[in-house]
């Protein structure tokens, strides 16, 4: 049984220490995300385990129960629209650039967003011989470097390929494995680099980019943080930049710094001036 002061105190530090915000009825999310840890780390006292982490004894066990409670597994080409709105509208705008076409997934999880930006970008090429000359930069962070591990390992089992990936791209984009699973092929992972990132700290030495996907991720984060976040990314972003948010996510009295374009399908927002 979890202690609600015990709790309570954690939420604090998970706040405080990368942004998440639980609110008072999420006890069996901290339960089910830490109890397999409980036992690797031969704890046999969840409460116990929380406080010497909030007291910070233990370095290693506060990576480890950060990793626990960030991971996420996603979905390939999540809601579809953004990677569309990519290739058949904002690809062909960077056509002509003489540097790099620069592309940050924020809060990448398990892979799956950067990949499939990558693989469309890959299709775009190959449809459009000669285009983006300059090259294309796709920078996916997390949190979580057990995340961030996986993701540059990019193997994944056929549950995880079963979500929101095609036949066709399976084939294309995949190989198989010793141990019956799948991986990116070599060319598609090469396009993508991993950096270890808290979404609260500077972005100052991410550089500039062309575009931002930061999807079903200020969901987890107070008002106070998702505006610092936003702030961030817009003065990592030029003048018409273009920022993804998730389909739920809006930026409704957290920013005015974003211009909004509905399509149809979806929608993005462009850096004002």
């Amino acid at each position: 049984m979890l202690d609600n002061f015990v709790y309570s105190r954690f939420c604090e530090f998970l706040e405080n220490r990368c942004g998440i915000v639980l609110g008072d009825s999420k006890q069996y999310l901290v339960r089910s995300r830490l109890m397999p840890l409980l036992k690797q780390v031969g704890h046999d006292d969840l409460n116990k385990l929380i406080e010497s982490v909030v007291q910070g004894h233990d370095r290693q066990l506060m990576t480890q129960v950060i990793d626990a409670m960030t991971t996420n597994e996603t979905l390939w080409f999540r809601d579809q629209y953004p990677f569309t709105l990519l290739t058949d509208v904002l690809l062909p705008k960077f056509e002509n650039l003489s540097q790099p076409v620069r592309i940050w997934s924020a809060a990448c999880s398990s892979g799956q967003e950067p990949y499939s930006i990558a693989m469309c970008v890959h299709e775009y090429k190959q449809k459009r011989p000669g285009a983006l000359r300059a090259g294309v930069e796709i920078v996916a962070t997390d949190i979580s470097n057990k995340m961030l591990a996986h993701c540059q390992r990019g193997e994944y089992d056929e549950l995880s390929l079963g979500r929101g990936l095609s036949d066709e791209r399976k084939r294309q984009f995949f190989e198989s494995t010793p141990n019956g699973g799948m991986r990116v092929i070599s060319s598609v992972r090469n396009m993508v680099q991993f950096r270890s990132l808290n979404l609260l700290e500077s972005y100052a030495g991410m550089g500039r980019f062309d575009i931002v996907f930061c999807r079903n991720v200020l969901i987890y984060f107070s008002a106070a943080n998702k505006t610092k976040i936003l702030q961030q990314i817009a003065a990592s972003l030029p003048t018409d930049g273009i920022l993804f948010l998730g389909a739920s996510e809006s930026l409704s009295g957290l920013s005015d710094q974003f211009t909004l374009h509905r399509c149809s399908p979806g929608l993005y927002f462009t850096k004002k001036q």
